[in-house]
């Protein structure tokens, strides 16, 4: 893990800290994934969680779950402007017409006429032009005030590299595979060097117990030095990773639809871990990669289309 200073790192407002972007914007450092949740769960999740206290939704418009994400919104009751919404462009729709339609797609199925973050989905390397061209209209979105802040997700080193030498505006958020096992400390001191908030998907390492997703994996949540951790503390080994994320600097967006576990996810602001304690979870990364590789073309999932709104 590298040594980093954490300038994003704001004050407690009520229960939930938050996190200064690049461009002054305020973000809740801690989020609701809707990630593989389905459009009949995604409603009652995103109720649940901002009836908890969260106000940070993470979507995306692959997840097929942005209407449902903006009805669940509007059941709560809370203000817009106290919902902080962040989605995600696909590879679909990557150029710079495609991309500003994307909004509008975006924009329509959530029912708000502006987004608080909005990145692309993945650098698709294969096809770099068109993520130039992506982003460039993510560039135009903020200078209209459709978008309050953009960004970029599984962006690797050479990636950024690339994206900023052709670009004008420092991406405010690179969210990326990050949790116990799988760290990027490269990725993360590259976003430190460049002013980047690193956002963990799949933070308390959903990925190395989730069906489906290959064989012989560690599960991350019944690590025995994250379990002796949690139990000093009287907490979860989730509440524990969480907890990690959030000392470090990072923005974390744990998925859950059952309500308890989403309540119990945002319970973390009453503990602190020590030094010794973050350094033991450092030290269980084991450089392995679960998610898929963002160098690698995936030419059938990136040609996905996405509805109209």
């Amino acid at each position: 893990m590298p040594s980093l200073n954490l300038p994003h790192l704001n004050t407690l407002k009520g229960m939930d800290m938050e996190l200064s972007l690049n461009n002054g914007v305020t973000m809740p450092a801690l989020g609701l994934g809707v990630f593989q949740s389905t459009p009949e769960q995604t409603t009652a999740a995103v109720e649940a969680a901002l009836a908890a206290g969260y106000r940070h939704i993470d979507t995306a418009a692959a997840y097929g779950n942005e209407r449902e994400v903006g009805e669940g919104i509007r059941r709560s009751g809370i203000d817009r402007s106290d919902a902080f919404i962040e989605t995600k462009v696909w590879v679909s729709d990557y150029g710079y017409d495609q991309t500003l339609h994307a909004w509008d797609k975006a924009a329509g199925k959530l029912g708000v006429d502006y987004l608080d973050l909005l990145i692309l989905h993945q650098p698709a390397p294969d096809r770099f032009e068109k993520t130039i061209a992506a982003y460039k209209a993510l560039e135009t979105l903020l200078a209209d005030g459709r978008v309050r802040a953009i960004g970029v997700s599984n962006f690797m080193p050479h990636h950024l590299k690339q994206l900023l030498a052709e670009t004008y505006i420092i991406p405010a958020v690179n969210q990326i595979e990050l949790h116990p096992y799988f760290t990027q400390p490269d990725v993360q001191t590259a976003d430190a060097q460049h002013g980047i908030l690193t956002q963990a998907w799949s933070p308390i390492g959903g990925i190395t117990f989730y069906p489906g997703w290959g064989e012989d994996r560690r599960n991350v949540m019944e690590d025995p030095a994250i379990a002796a951790i949690g139990e000093a503390h009287g907490k979860t080994p989730a509440q524990v990773m969480l907890r990690w994320h959030l000392q470090q600097g990072r923005s974390a967006i744990p998925k859950s639809t059952n309500p308890a576990r989403i309540a119990e996810n945002f319970d973390v602001f009453d503990f602190g871990l020590s030094a010794d304690e973050l350094a033991t979870i450092d030290a269980l990364d084991t450089g392995v990669r679960n998610g898929p590789d963002p160098d690698q073309a995936r030419e059938e999932r990136f040609a996905m289309v996405i509805p109209e709104a």
